[in-house]
């Protein structure tokens, strides 16, 4: 049998209830009955006390004393639930009883010769009796027997349990539609989780859940399917920004490959021509080839998922390595190194997000100085940040540029520096690995003199 959700919680709700009402119900009328035979109990224990004051042993004869006003006391009184007695001798033979017993006799239980309460019948009806043992100098020289009947406790008890059965079956009843109600109420966010989901598509990812007012269970996963919705819109973002990327700088080397091959083929030409052509177009493949690394490097930085296991690395350490990777362009360029560290502590910083952010604002600052001048790199202590300073003697940038210096693809006065390589991507590598590792980039530069890059880590 398939169920619906909520009427899945609806009948667990009822099913835990209802072993809840029936073990309640069920003490209820345990508890009942055994009040009722209490007070029986305490009733006939009371009575033959009372009449074993008013017998006579005699020998082993036992007779009731005043059997007459006995008698004589029956007939004055209304029996609205008479007392019926009866006594036996010692072996259980009939020796005298109450005149409201008529020809009837009580049963005598000879297991039982110690006193005990029993349930028994009289005429054909339920009664309740009591054998309690008569003894004289600690011998047992009969027994009397006290009995009253059970038909009303019999009967209330009766109409005890049908009204608790009655009311059981109702009380499901009511029980599972009001459940069904509430369950229906409970679920309302989940429904409203269903209509949104629905209403996603790829190309509609910026809508949300609607966070339910209580912080419970339904939030954090309302919560959670919000966070996976803004991790899968991030991701096509990225995607989206990879293929934009891609097809926007890849697309002038490789028409710039085609027309070269194609003025190739078109008759034939000197060994010279031919190896000067096909140079130029490895460099264009080689210019792809890192533009296309530069652009999956931008799309892996964007998931942030390196971070947990980040090493770390001393920061003039990783700076020395920078330096001597690109030592071969600063000995072209005659430029000289003022690397000064003035912290005394180690500096130790994330070595894989650092050495992206280093390497671009190092590589940059070396492609844009002038021939024989001096890239000044500090580090300083300010706080609890540790502040790294790179300050070239360059081209600089123009101070509407620097709002647009981390763009993917943007170079300042890129036309007038078609001799200095580059794609524009090196920043925006720097800047989100330094988002990555909550480190801050600050650009100041004046135009024709220089630039200096602030890193605080």
């Amino acid at each position: 049998m398939s169920l619906s959700f909520r009427n899945r919680i609806a009948l667990h709700y009822m099913t835990a209830t209802a072993i809840i009402m029936a073990v309640a119900f069920t003490v209820v009328y345990f508890v009942v009955q055994g009040t009722v035979y209490q007070n029986l109990d305490n009733d006939l224990a009371f009575e033959a006390v009372k009449h074993s004051g008013e017998i006579n042993i005699v020998g082993d004869s036992i007779k009731v004393i005043n059997k007459i006003e006995w008698e004589e006391s029956e007939h004055r009184e209304v029996q609205v639930n008479p007392v019926f007695i009866q006594i036996l001798d010692k072996n259980g033979n009939f020796m005298d009883k109450s005149p409201n017993l008529k020809e009837d006799e009580l049963a005598f239980n000879p297991l039982d010769k110690y006193g005990g309460n029993f349930d028994g019948t009289l005429n054909e009806r339920p009664i309740r009796q009591v054998q309690v043992p008569i003894e004289q100098n600690g011998k047992i020289k009969g027994f009397i027997l006290t009995a009253m009947s059970l038909e009303s406790s019999k009967m209330v008890l009766l109409n005890l349990r049908n009204v608790l059965i009655v009311s059981y079956l109702f009380l499901l009843v009511g029980l599972y539609f009001i459940s069904r109600y509430l369950a229906g109420r409970g679920i309302i966010p989940v429904k409203v989780i269903t209509e949104t989901t629905k209403r996603i598509t790829k190309n509609n990812l910026n809508d949300r859940v609607v966070l339910p007012q209580n912080r419970d269970e339904l939030y954090e996963l309302s919560s959670g399917i919000n966070e996976l919705l803004q991790r899968i819109e991030n991701a096509m973002g990225r995607e989206r920004q990879f293929t934009s990327d891609a097809s926007h700088e890849l697309r002038t080397p490789l028409s710039t490959l085609r027309g070269t091959l194609e003025v190739l083929i078109r008759k034939p030409r000197e060994q010279e021509e031919y190896e000067d052509k096909i140079k130029f177009s490895l460099s264009e493949i080689d210019r792809m080839t890192d533009t296309i690394e530069q652009l999956l490097l931008l799309a892996r930085l964007g998931t942030s998922s390196k971070i947990a296991s980040e090493s770390l690395i001393s920061l003039p350490t990783l700076i020395d390595e920078i330096l001597s990777r690109h030592k071969k362009a600063i000995m072209q360029k005659e430029l000289s190194i003022d690397f000064q560290d003035e912290v005394p502590n180690e500096n130790m910083v994330p070595s894989y997000y650092t050495n992206l952010i280093m390497d671009n604002i190092i590589g940059n600052a070396i492609k844009y100085s002038k021939n024989a001048t001096t890239i000044h790199i500090t580090i300083e202590q300010l706080e609890s940040k540790i502040v790294c300073k790179v300050q070239d003697e360059g081209i600089g940038i123009k101070k509407e540029d620097l709002d647009n210096l981390f763009n993917h693809f943007f170079r300042s006065e890129a036309l007038k520096h078609k001799s200095i390589p580059g794609n524009g991507l090196g920043l925006s590598i720097a800047k989100k690995a330094a988002d990555a590792i909550n480190a801050r980039i600050v650009v100041d530069s004046e135009f024709g003199n220089g630039t200096t890059f602030t890193i605080q880590f």
